[in-house]
């Protein structure tokens, strides 16, 4: 059961860059890379009910391999075989992928905003909720203030989590990370120590420690 849709707005993961370096074992080429994409839907195959013609979606990572679950590809050039990435493949302007891998989201969501969805904030909050199992009370490190790290912060908080300690090596990176739940900013420049010394002196109580990347 597959959806054939029009990408909108895509943003690019260290994932793809990673793969696209040769370094990612499961990497096939030719590919068409992307994983964190937002855009409508143009028409859907048949047996696909959840989603109709000018829904908008976000594309979801549900399966490597390079192909859709049926084992075949939807892609070609110049007559020949282009893989799937992560079952999405949203570096390009139309995709096709599975009724499995795409959640609907709100008309009025802003695509260039709610494409992040996909990857880099389900993957944060997602580590928080399910992978941590965050409890309320709870005092967590957060070792990173990118978007993931960002994303972990808003997971403790959702949580319960009393005390978050972000930790960065750029403090400005600390003003936005307030605005997502941090309470509190490690710099690792600012002590000799190492960094994960000075977090566990900070919360020698912790219940929980949440690191990410």
């Amino acid at each position: 059961m597959e959806t054939a849709g029009k990408i909108f707005a895509t943003g690019v993961c260290h994932t793809d860059a990673y793969t696209l370096s040769g370094s990612d074992p499961e990497g096939l080429f030719p590919v068409i890379l992307g994983h964190e994409g937002a855009g409508k839907v143009e028409s859907v195959g048949e047996g696909v009910t959840k989603f109709k013609q000018g829904d908008t979606v976000v594309p979801l990572v549900t399966q490597g391999q390079g192909l859709l679950p049926d084992g075949t590809s939807r892609f070609t050039c110049q007559g020949k075989q282009v893989f799937h990435f992560m079952g999405t493949s949203t570096f390009s302007e139309y995709t096709v992928v599975a009724d499995i891998s795409l959640a609907k989201v709100n008309d009025k969501a802003p695509m260039d905003r709610v494409c992040l969805l996909g990857c880099g904030i389900s993957t944060g909050y997602g580590a928080a909720l399910n992978t941590a199992k965050v409890e309320p009370g709870s005092t967590c490190a957060v070792f990173g203030l990118g978007a993931v790290g960002l994303a972990v912060i808003m997971g403790c908080k959702v949580a319960g989590a009393t005390r978050i300690i972000g930790v960065d090596i750029n403090p400005s990176k600390f003003e936005k990370a307030k605005e997502f739940g941090a309470t509190e900013f490690v710099n690792p420049k600012d002590s000799s120590k190492p960094v994960q010394e000075v977090a566990l002196e900070m919360c020698k109580s912790c219940i929980r420690t949440v690191l990410t990347f």
